[in-house]
């Protein structure tokens, strides 16, 4: 495979997917496990604090990297096939799947959190609060998962075809 934009689009493309949905899946087997161990009001305050955290350059690259990669490297693979029709798709379920579901969903939630003074509520609130958040947001969370993965895996075989001229 020759060292050109088009070749590296498709690859910065797929690097940036895979770092995603492996991001996502992390999250998935791990911090969800851990907090599900944890009282109502130490799991709302971490998650606030994760809340905040999370808006980092590094998390930004990767999970807006990804869209802004697949779409340029869609546009790029315009004439080529098969590995054309798999980066639009790719492309079309991380927005769907991924960033909309994160925009339309985990982020209001997150909102809603970060609006509360945790310090001012009972424990009936806290506990009520929690039961919302936490299922509503690990709903959200367990479809961005699936749908980042699969575009990654679209992404991957995007590369495969590409590598065969197809």
């Amino acid at each position: 495979m020759e060292f050109t934009f088009k070749n590296m689009t498709l690859f910065v493309g797929v690097l940036l997917t895979g770092l995603s949905a492996g991001f996502f899946y992390a999250w998935s087997v791990s911090v969800i496990l851990g907090t599900k161990k944890v009282l109502d009001p130490t799991y709302l305050e971490t998650m606030q604090h994760i809340n905040r955290e999370i808006l980092n350059p590094s998390f930004f690259l990767i999970f807006f990297g990804s869209m802004i990669v697949l779409a340029i490297g869609t546009l790029t693979q315009q004439g080529s096939g098969a590995t054309f029709w798999l980066m639009l798709s790719a492309t079309i379920v991380y927005v769907m799947g991924t960033f909309a579901v994160t925009g339309l969903g985990n982020v209001p939630l997150n909102n809603e959190l970060e609006a509360l003074n945790l310090s001012e509520m009972g424990t009936s609130k806290l506990t009520e609060f929690r039961q919302y958040y936490e299922v509503k947001w690990n709903q959200f969370h367990l479809i961005r998962t699936i749908f980042s993965v699969v575009a990654f895996l679209i992404s991957l075989l995007a590369v495969f075809m590409s590598s065969k001229n197809i």
